[in-house]
Order: C-alpha cells, then structure tokens, then sequence
C-alpha cells in the first residue's frame, strides 16, 4: 500500500464531525448559510452567522452551543436584519452579512457588510449583551469589503482592515471616532504566482501574538473552471500593520473536502471569526462553499512558523 505524506494536507485540522452548522440544522427555511463572526461570550463561544432568507435578503442570526453536544442552535428570529431607518434602508435594502466581532473598551463592536442599492459597504454596530444592536453608522465609500476591527487602538486611534472598491488588495485606515475614517494605507496584495495571485481580504479582526498581529486572510485564484478560494496568513508589526513581519507562502487551509468543493460557491473556504485561547490553540469558524458552516483548529506557533519559512523551506 502507498503511504500517503502528511506534509500535504493543512496545518488547520478539521473538526471530525463536520459541518456544523447546515440548511437542514435550522427550525426555519432559507437559501443558504455561510460565514460565522465569533465571540466568546458568557465562557461559550457564540456566533453571527450570515443567512440568505427565502425572500433573497440576507440577515445575521445568532448561533449558540446545543446543550446536547458539539454542533450549534441557530436562532429563528434574526439578530440584525436591513434597518428601516432612513439613514441606512437603501443601504441595506438587499442584506446584512459577515458580521466581523470585536471585544473593546468593555463592549462588542460589530463591523458587517451592507448591500444596498448602491452596492457594498461596511456598517458598525455595538452591543453590550447581544439583545439588541445599536447601528454607529455606514462607515464606508461604496464598494468596500472585508471590514475588520482592531481590539486595540494603534498610536491612539482606532484602525480597521478593509478591501476598497477597484482593489485588490487589504488596506489599513484609522478614526478617532469610530465614524469617520482615513490616511489609508495597504497592508497586503496578491502575489504573482502564488495562490493569492489575484485578490485578498482579511478573515477574522486581527489577533494579538507575541510577535505582533496574526492575520488570517483569504486569498483568491482564478482558475479555469472559477475562482479558488484558500485562506493563508500573515503577522504584522504590532505599531506600523503596513510593515509585514512574516507570510505564509502556501495556504494553511485550501478546500478539500466535499462540502467546501460543491455548493453555492464552490472551491471555497472563508473566515470571518477565529477565537485564540490562553494556550495558544485558535479555533477557526469558515464558511464554506457559501453553504453551512464548518471548525477547525491550529496552534499559534504553528501558523507563525508557517509564516517565517521562506520559499525554500518547503
């Protein structure tokens, strides 16, 4: 019998018993499920997940450990839906999604996407004890993807990973005040001939290492039969996000299984959530293939010495 190397498989390891969250695990009908912002909240992790309802708007639930084991209770009722203010109803008349989540200053930030009339763009909520949200404000030009809250302030302002429109590539802007944004700079871009060759955006709000700030990012490649979509990583410097410390050549989890290689977007992988633990060990939440949800893990010292070798280490 051949043996089969390890070596090529993911440094992330999937959970056995995925996925964990499916259209056929929820008490209400819709289109679709796909990417899960995290929180730990309570000792428990909860999760925003993004739900395509049958009417075509899409919506954020909340999704929370089932007392009866591993997999997760979706709630029926939406925790954040368009707004029918008007400030934001043309904003967000087709969906709410991807509901990115950030512990700061004692309270849970909530960047999202809108999609509206006039495209995409990034929205801001807070929440103290996920009943209800209060919206801060559509906090981007049109077109803007990939938002991503800092849990801290960089040189005293808040920062944000983002996408802008016509680009491809992650960019860092800063605020004062959560609502008005600027000096923008890029942070990250394809590479020519690497897996990321022709988009990326950030995945879950960064995480602070001993080394600086993990970023798990995802990365796009077209191929002839559609774009493939993996996520790698990157640990920038802990002041300046512009000045990259490490990058992770190949991915650390590309789409392999059936359910991320067949579904309404197939060849995908995505993360909007990843919680880190006092033992070094992150939990990583992706969507995949845009139709349920899935878990995996990895160790920080694994991704940061995926993220120092040089190309030709492997």
């Amino acid at each position: 019998m051949r043996k089969r190397r390890s070596s090529g498989r993911d440094i992330v390891h999937r959970w056995e018993g995925n996925p964990i969250i499916t259209m056929d695990d929820v008490e209400f009908r819709c289109l679709d499920i796909r990417n899960a912002g995290v929180v730990l909240y309570e000792g428990e992790p909860l999760l925003l997940v993004s739900v395509e309802e049958l009417s075509g708007v899409q919506s954020i639930h909340l999704a929370r450990r089932a007392k009866e084991g591993d997999l997760f209770h979706v709630d029926p009722k939406p925790f954040m839906s368009p707004s029918p203010q008007a400030r934001f109803r043309e904003h967000e008349i087709d969906g709410v999604l991807d509901g990115r989540v950030t512990f700061m200053d004692g309270v849970y930030y909530i960047m999202y996407l809108a999609r509206g009339a006039h495209g995409y763009r990034l929205g801001l909520g807070v929440t103290e004890s996920f009943t209800e949200v209060k919206r801060i404000g559509l906090i981007s030009e049109p077109d803007t993807k990939a938002g991503a809250l800092f849990p801290e302030k960089l040189k005293g302002r808040y920062a944000r990973l983002e996408r802008p429109r016509d680009g491809h590539s992650i960019w860092v802007s800063y605020s004062e005040d959560l609502t008005y944004w600027g000096d923008s700079e890029v942070v990250l871009s394809p590479r020519g001939g690497f897996w990321d060759s022709d988009r990326v955006g950030a995945g879950p709000p960064p995480m602070r290492v001993e080394m600086g700030w993990l970023l798990i990012y995802y990365g796009a490649k077209e191929t002839g039969s559609g774009p493939l979509y993996r996520l790698g990583a990157a640990i920038l410097d802990a002041n300046e996000p512009t000045q990259i410390v490490g990058r992770a050549n190949i991915p650390i989890l590309s789409p392999r299984e059936y359910y991320e290689r067949i579904g309404d977007v197939g060849n995908l992988v995505f993360s909007t959530g990843a919680l880190i633990d006092e033992k070094g060990k992150i939990t990583i939440y992706y969507g995949a293939a845009d139709s349920c949800i899935c878990v995996g893990t990895v160790t920080v010292d694994a991704i940061v010495s995926r993220c120092l070798k040089s190309e030709e280490d492997f």
